[in-house]
C-alpha cells in the first residue's frame, strides 16, 4: 500500500512538473488560444463562447498596456501565457515575447533588418507558434525559427538572398504557414512563387516551380480536396492551389483585375474558396471539384457579385452563411457566401478591421482606434458597445499613412488584444 502511496505520488509530482515545463516552453495550442494569423482554423474566427455579449459605457476593463512594441502592423499570436508578435526598432525587426498575465516582456530577438517604406515602416507578419518553436518573417523576407522558451534563434532564411524571391513594393507581409513538418512561404519569382522549407532546419523541400508569380502580401491556407492536401495563396496576378507534397500546381485562377497590392487571405469552406482584393478587384468565389491529377477551379460569382465587396486590407470573415467586412464601395457590408448576394451596408462606423468571436463581431476603426462589437446578423448592423483605445502612438502622424491602424484584433483566451503601433492593449472579455 505504502509503494502504491508513493507510486500516485511521484506520478502526480511528475503531472505538475510537466504542466509547468509545457507552461514555460511552449504548450501545444489549445482551442482558446490564436497560435497564428487567423487563428487556430485559419478563418479569423474565435471558437470561444461565454464572451460578453454587450460592453458597459467607456468598454471592457483594460487589463494592461504594453507600450514598447515597436513600428509596424504585426499581429499578436497568443500561446497559454505567452504573446508573440514583431516589430522594428534601430533599424531592425524583431520578434518579441510577452506574459498576457502581467503585459511584461519576457525576450525580444532581432531577425532581420528593417525594409523601410515611405508608407509605414516595421513588419507585417504575425509569428507562427508551433509547439516549442516560433516562426517569424521580417519585412526584408527573412525568416526565422526561434525557440518560445527563450527567443534563441534555430535557423534563418533570406527569401530573397536563398530562395531568390523580389520583395513587393510595400516589403514582405505574408505570416508563415506550418503545416505538419514543413513551413510554406511564398518568396515570389522565377524559380517558383510559393516554397516549403522543412520547418526544423529551414532546408529547402520544393518550391512551386509552374507557379511563378511575383509575391503578393496574403498568407497561405491549407485546404483538402478530394483527399488531396494544398495549399491556397494569392498572389499578384491570381488564386491558386498547389500541393502540399510537392508544389505541384493544382489549378490556378487568373484574376485581371488584381492590381497595387492584393493583401486579404482567402477564406476555405468545404471545396469552395472565396478571395477578395481592393483597388476595384473585388470578390469571386471559386468551387473547386478534383480532376484528374489536378483541381478544376469553377467561378460562382457574376459581376453583380463581384463588385460587392471590394476589400484592401481590412480582411473579412465568414459567419455561418455570411461574409462580413468593409467594402469601399459601401461601407461594412454582409455578402451571402453561396449566391454572392448584398445583403446590407453600412456607414455608421469608421473604415477597420475585424475578428469575430461567439457570434459578435469586433470591428476596429483605423482612424479614430474606435472598436464596435456588432452582431454577425444579415439582418442588419446591430451593435452593442463601442469604445476607443486611451492612448495612440505619437509617431504616428509622422509619416504617410502610419497614422492608420492596420493591424487586426485578436480574441484569446477570453481577453482582447489591440495594437496601435509601438502600443498593445489587453482587454478582459469574458
Amino acid at each position: 500500500m505504502k509503494t502504491k502511496t508513493l507510486l500516485a505520488v511521484s506520478s502526480l509530482l511528475s503531472c505538475v512538473i510537466s504542466f509547468a515545463l509545457m507552461s514555460l516552453l511552449g504548450a501545444p495550442a489549445s482551442a482558446n488560444d490564436w497560435p497564428w494569423w487567423r487563428g487556430v482554423n485559419h478563418d479569423n474566427v474565435s471558437t470561444e463562447t461565454d464572451l460578453l455579449k454587450s460592453w458597459p459605457q467607456g468598454g471592457p476593463k483594460l487589463l494592461w498596456t504594453f507600450n514598447d512594441a515597436g513600428i509596424g502592423y504585426s499581429g499578436p499570436a497568443v500561446v497559454g501565457e505567452r504573446l508573440y508578435i514583431m516589430g522594428a526598432k534601430d533599424k531592425n525587426d524583431f520578434v518579441l515575447a510577452v506574459d498576457v498575465g502581467k503585459g511584461e516582456k519576457v525576450w525580444s530577438t532581432t531577425i532581420g533588418p528593417d525594409a523601410t517604406n515611405a508608407y509605414g515602416s516595421g513588419p507585417r507578419s504575425t509569428p507562427t507558434v508551433d509547439g516549442d518553436y516560433v516562426y517569424a518573417l521580417s519585412s526584408d523576407g527573412m525568416l526565422a525559427c526561434l525557440r518560445t522558451s527563450d527567443g534563441e534563434k534555430v535557423w534563418s532564411v533570406s527569401l530573397k538572398n536563398d530562395l531568390g524571391g523580389n520583395r513587393p513594393a510595400w516589403n514582405y507581409s505574408e505570416s508563415p504557414l506550418v503545416d505538419g513538418e514543413q513551413v510554406i512561404c511564398t518568396p515570389g519569382g522565377s524559380q517558383g512563387a510559393m516554397a516549403a522549407l522543412d520547418k526544423k532546419t529551414g532546408k529547402v523541400l520544393w518550391r512551386s516551380k509552374e507557379l511563378t508569380d511575383p509575391a503578393g502580401y496574403s498568407s497561405a491556407v491549407p485546404v483538402t480536396v478530394g483527399g488531396v492536401r494544398q495549399y491556397v495563396q494569392l498572389t499578384m496576378k491570381g488564386v491558386a492551389g498547389v500541393a502540399a507534397k510537392d508544389g505541384r500546381l493544382l489549378w490556378y485562377y487568373r484574376n485581371p483585375k488584381y492590381r497595387t497590392a492584393v493583401i486579404p487571405s482567402p477564406i476555405v469552406r468545404d471545396n469552395y474558396v472565396y478571395a477578395v482584393a481592393g483597388y476595384g478587384a473585388g470578390a469571386v468565389l471559386l468551387k473547386l471539384t478534383p480532376n484528374g491529377d489536378g483541381t478544376k477551379a469553377e467561378q460562382l460569382y457574376d459581376e453583380d457579385a463581384m463588385r460587392v465587396m471590394d476589400n484592401k486590407h481590412e480582411g473579412v470573415v465568414l459567419v455561418g452563411d455570411y461574409v462580413y467586412g468593409w467594402s469601399d464601395r459601401g461601407g461594412w457590408t454582409c455578402q451571402e457566401f453561396k449566391t454572392g448576394k448584398k445583403m446590407w451596408q453600412s456607414k455608421v462606423f469608421g473604415k477597420g478591421s475585424l475578428t469575430c468571436a461567439n457570434g459578435m463581431l469586433y470591428c476596429y476603426s483605423e482612424d479614430s482606434g474606435t472598436v464596435a462589437l456588432v452582431a454577425a446578423s444579415p439582418d442588419g448592423w446591430h451593435e452593442s458597445g463601442r469604445f476607443t483605445i486611451p492612448q495612440k502612438d505619437k509617431r504616428r502622424e509622422k509619416v504617410i499613412y502610419q497614422n492608420n491602424i492596420w493591424t487586426y484584433p485578436v480574441i484569446a483566451n477570453g481577453r482582447l488584444y489591440l495594437r496601435d503601433q509601438d502600443l498593445i492593449f489587453c482587454y478582459q472579455v469574458k
